[in-house]
């Protein structure tokens, strides 16, 4: 939520890796082994060379203190002679390089902005889905919007990335924010309720969910996970755990002026978006007390939990807040990241800082890219009565109303037959009295009047 700063940014995307781009498996000019990867000092002069665009407001002055960090890594197991060791420094530095180079490459790919923007604008749901197996577009249950759901800790910046995102690909530069944006995540609740957002406005092809931040109860952010994942989303829903004091669930509530203030759609999670303060990121690095500690467990259990992933597809990580750190630390906080959470680095961790420039808006693209496409992979087949349909009737507070209006004349209709049961039984039991009741003549006894 919110703490956004003005500053360069720069960032990653899926197709950002050092193969394919045009680079070789180098790193700047300045790391002390340049001959150990194959490459010649004219490699390093072309990707050194990037170092002049002053687009991203880093000197190579900024990027030799990243040299730096590669040096310590290589140096930190220097003194053993273990292969393990030998082949884990490489692969360290290996990653440094790579997550290094993403930035220079993202800022060529800039000239390409407005065809990548138009790919996800062209975006429909199921529209990358392949034929997968032989499957068609009509075999499967397409949902009619694509649902992204923005899960992270408190101060991460949900809210702001939604406005972000927003703002890279509509063309209205001067529309206001659409997401409420906390100025100190220290004071306040933050977003209480979820908050559905078409982008752009006025579409229907994919939709932000903007929702509560992680409770610092590890089995609070579970349920609440696997309540989004298993049963939907709903805009205007009031999400509120089990470890709330009375107090905040009493002010909670008085937030909801409409008794009826639920949106009729229950939309199903399609993918993940998992969002981290790149800033608490690297105080937990640092050891910068418990508190920072927590957050890493926080984060590492939120999302390890199994519900969040897709088959074997693990949610996509935004890294916010870069602006306020240096390049040599938002490459530490990517590759640590990336070992924490086991995930790559460069395809799968975007860093999207606080300021909107043209890398910045290229880094949400590729972001955007790479959850729609696996959102995609993983709509389900087309069932006789889809398991959506289903969570849509037991959800949708129209439906349980319907439901309940039904059972309620049913129940009239039962009692109405139970009186006329009722009724029947007793006019038969007068006829019984009556006819018991019948005097009884003595035709003998008047045998003379015949």
């Amino acid at each position: 939520m919110g703490g956004d700063a003005i500053s360069p940014s720069s960032t990653t995307s899926e197709g950002s890796s050092s193969e394919g781009q045009g680079f070789h498996n180098s790193s700047w000019a300045g790391f002390s082994e340049k001959a150990e990867d194959g490459n010649s000092e004219g490699d390093y002069e072309v990707v050194s060379g990037l170092l002049d665009l002053p687009e991203d407001g880093y000197s190579k002055g900024d990027y030799e203190v990243v040299s730096g960090e590669l040096d310590q890594v290589g140096s930190r197991f220097s003194s053993s002679s273990s292969l393990d060791f030998e082949a884990d420094q490489r692969r360290k530095r290996r990653v440094y390089k790579e997550v290094l180079q993403s930035y220079a490459q993202l800022r060529v790919r800039c000239e390409s902005l407005n065809e990548a923007k138009s790919k996800v604008l062209s975006y429909y749901p199921g529209a990358w889905i392949g034929n997968t197996g032989g499957m068609k577009l009509s075999d499967y249950d397409v949902p009619e919007t694509t649902t992204l759901v923005l899960i992270g800790p408190k101060g991460c910046g949900k809210s702001s990335l939604v406005n972000r995102i927003s703002r890279a690909l509509e063309d209205d530069k001067f529309a206001p924010e659409r997401a409420q944006v906390s100025y100190n995540s220290s004071v306040g609740d933050g977003t209480c309720f979820l908050q559905e957002y078409m982008v752009p406005r006025g579409s229907t092809s994919f939709c932000l969910y903007d929702t509560r931040s992680l409770s610092d109860n590890p089995s609070d952010n579970i349920d609440t996970i696997t309540n989004w994942m298993t049963k939907g989303v709903c805009h205007g829903e009031l999400v509120l755990r089990k470890s709330d004091v009375p107090s905040l669930r009493s002010i909670m509530k008085c937030k909801t002026r409409e008794k009826n203030c639920l949106s009729t759609k229950i939309r199903m999670v399609n993918f993940v978006i998992f969002v981290v303060d790149g800033v608490a990121v690297l105080k937990s690095m640092e050891g910068d007390g418990n508190g920072m500690t927590r957050y890493m467990q926080t984060i590492t259990r939120a999302f390890k939990c199994p519900c969040l992933s897709l088959k074997d597809d693990k949610p996509v990580v935004v890294v916010t807040h870069g602006d306020l750190l240096s390049l040599a630390d938002r490459v530490r906080v990517r590759v640590h990241l990336g070992e924490l959470l086991g995930i790559p680095p460069v395809k799968q961790i975007f860093d999207i800082p606080g300021n909107l420039d043209a890398a910045t808006e290229l880094a949400i693209v590729d972001m955007l890219r790479y959850s729609l496409e696996h959102a995609d992979r993983h709509i389900p087949l087309r069932n006789a009565e889809s398991s959506y349909q289903i969570i849509q009737q037991e959800r949708n507070p129209h439906n349980r109303l319907e439901e309940e209006k039904k059972i309620d004349e049913d129940n009239i209709m039962f009692g109405i037959f139970v009186l006329l049961i009722v009724i029947v039984a007793v006019v038969m039991a007068v006829f019984l009295v009556q006819d018991e009741t019948e005097p009884q003549v003595d035709w003998h006894a008047i045998r003379h009047i015949w």
